[in-house]
């Protein structure tokens, strides 16, 4: 797969500063197109569907973070030419926060703008933890069979009412190749590299968000060198629909102001109303 089998939307004048958009999984770039057709008057927005997603095919194989991060470093490299603004949400964040914080990908990325990004290690609750030793309690005797029956009772455990119910609902409604790309994407964590970042960073984070947390942000927060962060009271996950005209109007003074930089979230949450 190359990037050439995406499904991007591209707007804005094409001598524009460009933004990348990366939703997050289960989504589509439909629902980042409020976002980009506010910044396209003056940006040169490119909405991406990522693999598997929208109206882009799967990958051919499980993939994880750096095969998602590859494939948006080509398109920069050889469609934009310069180094971007990266508009993430969600595992759309994870994405640029780990082509941020890595080489080779570094220098494609200049900004960062993040609504409740993905990446941070989560809190695991009794009941997670529960049922993640009930997983390996059950996957156990099958990893211990020959390889030539493993793969099959493997799809078969996968498929099983107890294995189902010990699953997200992101993962239940993945299959084939997704279901193991989205293991692959959601176990990758972030905590050490994100100290590396050194790009201006701009974060949105819905007080209501029951998928991110506030400790993961602050602990994100603090790993940055130059990072702002402004809460959407009363908004959850999707906080770029829940709250549009606050997200849009901080994003617009932050890719307008590239010598500002945005200190705490008084300064934030002023420069957004």
């Amino acid at each position: 797969m190359t990037y050439t089998d995406l499904h991007i939307d591209v707007r804005g004048p094409v001598d524009g500063p460009p933004v990348v958009l990366l939703h997050g999984w289960g989504s589509h770039a439909r629902n980042m197109q409020p976002v980009a057709d506010a910044l396209s008057d003056r940006y040169r927005t490119h909405t991406v569907d990522l693999p598997g997603h929208g109206e882009s095919p799967p990958p051919p194989s499980p993939w994880g973070v750096p095969e998602h991060a590859d494939l948006i470093l080509d398109y920069v490299t050889e469609q934009i030419g310069q180094a971007v603004t990266i508009f993430g949400h969600s595992n759309g964040g994870r994405i640029g926060l780990f082509m941020a914080a890595t080489d080779p990908y570094t220098d494609v990325v200049a900004r960062l703008v993040l609504v409740s990004p993905s990446g941070m290690t989560p809190e695991r609750s009794w009941s997670t933890r529960a049922k993640a030793m009930l997983a390996k309690v059950l996957k156990a005797p099958i990893t211990a069979l020959p390889s030539p029956i493993r793969e099959p009772a493997e799809d078969w455990l996968r498929h099983t009412i107890v294995w189902r119910a010990l699953g997200s609902s992101d993962y239940n409604q993945a299959s084939g190749v997704m279901r193991e790309t989205f293991v692959k994407t959601v176990t990758h964590t972030l905590d050490g590299p994100v100290h590396r970042i050194d790009v201006p960073t701009l974060i949105f984070w819905g007080t209501e968000d029951t998928a991110i947390t506030r400790r993961q942000i602050d602990a994100l927060e603090q790993a940055l060198s130059d990072c702002g962060v402004v809460p959407l009271e009363g908004a959850g996950h999707y906080g770029y629909l829940d709250e549009p005209a606050t997200v849009i109007s901080a994003t617009r003074h932050f890719l307008d102001n590239p010598q500002a930089r945005i200190e705490d979230d008084e300064t934030a949450g002023s420069t957004a109303g």
